[in-house]
């Protein structure tokens, strides 16, 4: 098992170690690299040596992840005393990894992100036309992605025979803390717009909370353009025309899935960067695999990973460093020197393998793109300093009800008088559903129902319910040989229902 840092260890490392305020100590910023699997070794040193050309202040530590720490025994790919590093540096610049096959294996990135508190996801997604191919010049969208919670927690159960469930967790300190640093990112970095996507029409409560919380925190910035779209038809906006969208915030699924459609349809995922940041530290990545079949071969396109480093100089206080090799690219690209990945004959010049791609550009450092924009980071070297969530008044609960969820293949009838012997003069019976479907009272023959069901109790008018009551409540229905599998109580909070009030309540 591995050994994670607790949050007054992170608290306290964040006190003591080197920031990124700070003037650049002798030796210079301290980071923590891992080469990775694959292709990641041949990236991360190609990466490496252009930042160093380019005059990077880096104090470097290098720790091993991936295959050979599974192999050791450390399910999520990262052995304990590599989190000493972590620690220590708060800037992790990680290549690809290869997570192994089958179950008991943890993914490594979601591990860090979460142990780290790494909860905003930056992922910038450019078209370079006409030197990458791409069916949308002028493509120019930065995806923010929620990075801890949704159904990222990984929080799932098989219930019965049928049915599997996932829960969708959604905290409005997650909500306020990334849709407040997308806005802050468009005020530094000169963006007009904010957009967020949710399914709110269907998930109230869980993608309702986003949005709401959007709204507010859109109404602080007067400056900035905020706006929403239900994430179905905006990700086909987005596919079809992206140049309506500037900065988007997401929840972290519809995140996670459209920035890698977004990074395609700028022109290819194997260039695309990634940032994950958080109070405590902040992890620079390529968003693509390890792609193990063109390991050792000189042939992978370092690009994204590179792309990340320009993140990271910037994030740590270089922001020098990040325009003048962020330049360079530019100009290799442009120049048409290209990894086979993007070469088209029609415009590259000369296809080349990851090492001659990384000279190309080291040769074009303190030049600037002729055609493409100028990268600038002209924030006088302050780094990016992530907001974090106010604090708010409690609300008033009360205990109305309870959902008891039930194992059964009986018919419903059937089941509902068992589940009525519970009732008493405080509480009712009110609904059975079936995968969210009312089936009692009232149900139609048509609906396809599962061994599942969701039985709700409502407090009587005039009457209130309590904890007592669902202890009491659930002795009977055990006395019932009712196969309860889990219960949910049904709050209200300042008077609004907490709860998805379903079909005929």
């Amino acid at each position: 098992m591995n050994k994670m840092p607790s949050s007054a260890e992170l608290s306290k490392t964040a006190e003591d170690a080197p920031t990124a305020d700070a003037a650049n100590p002798v030796g210079g910023i301290p980071i923590t690299i891992a080469r990775g699997d694959g292709i990641g070794p041949e990236i991360m040193d190609a990466s490496l040596r252009i930042l160093e050309a380019a005059g990077a202040r880096l104090a470097i530590e290098e720790i091993n992840i991936g295959e050979q720490v599974y192999d050791g025994g450390f399910s999520s790919g990262i052995a304990p005393d590599s989190w000493d590093s972590l620690q220590r540096t708060k800037v992790f610049f990680k290549a690809p990894i290869t997570t192994p096959q089958g179950g008991g294996f943890k993914s490594l990135n979601v591990t860090v992100r979460k142990t780290l508190g790494l909860y905003a996801n930056i992922r910038p997604c450019v078209a370079y036309d006409p030197y990458v191919a791409t069916k949308h010049p002028g493509m120019d969208v930065v995806i923010v992605r929620e990075n801890e919670e949704d159904l990222y927690a990984g929080i799932e159960h098989r219930q019965t025979e049928e049915v599997y469930q996932c829960l969708k967790l959604v905290s409005r300190p997650g909500c306020e803390r990334i849709i407040r640093y997308a806005f802050e990112y468009a005020r530094q970095h000169n963006r007009e717009k904010v957009t967020c996507f949710t399914k709110d029409n269907i998930m109230k409560l869980t993608d309702g909370l986003f949005h709401k919380v959007f709204d507010e925190v859109a109404a602080e910035y007067p400056g900035i353009l905020g706006e929403h779209w239900i994430v179905d038809i905006g990700a086909a906006k987005l596919a079809d025309q992206p140049a309506q969208f500037d900065v988007i915030v997401m929840p972290n699924l519809y995140g996670d899935i459209l920035s890698d459609v977004a990074a395609q349809i700028a022109g290819s995922v194997g260039l695309a960067p990634s940032a994950n940041i958080g109070a405590h530290g902040a992890m620079f990545e390529a968003i693509h695999g390890s792609a193990p079949r063109r390991a050792g071969q000189n042939m992978a396109n370092p690009s994204g990973l590179l792309l990340a480093g320009v993140m990271m100089m910037d994030h740590i206080g270089q922001p020098d460093v990040a325009e003048v090799t962020h330049n360079a690219w530019l100009r290799a690209i442009e120049d048409g020197v290209h990894t086979y990945d993007v070469f088209d004959s029609s415009v590259s010049r000369s296809e080349v393998g990851t090492t001659e791609f990384a000279d190309a550009v080291i040769e074009r450092l303190g030049e600037k793109p002729k055609r493409l924009s100028l990268a600038s980071y002209d924030r006088e070297g302050k780094p990016f300093k992530p907001p974090s969530a106010g604090p708010r008044r409690p609300a008033k609960k009360e205990l109305v009800g309870i959902d008891v969820f039930v194992y059964s293949t009986e018919p419903v009838d059937e089941l509902a008088g068992k589940m009525k012997t519970a009732v008493n003069d405080t509480f009712d019976l009110a609904m059975i559903t079936n995968r969210g479907v009312k089936v009692w009272p009232d149900g139609l023959p048509q609906t396809v129902c599962t061994d599942h069901w969701r039985c709700r109790y409502m407090a009587r008018a005039g009457k209130q319910f309590n904890r007592a009551l669902v202890v009491e409540l659930l002795a009977k229905l055990n006395q019932q040989g009712v196969e309860f599998i889990k219960t949910e109580h049904l709050m209200t909070f300042d008077g609004a229902p907490g709860y998805s009030l379903g079909q005929g309540q």
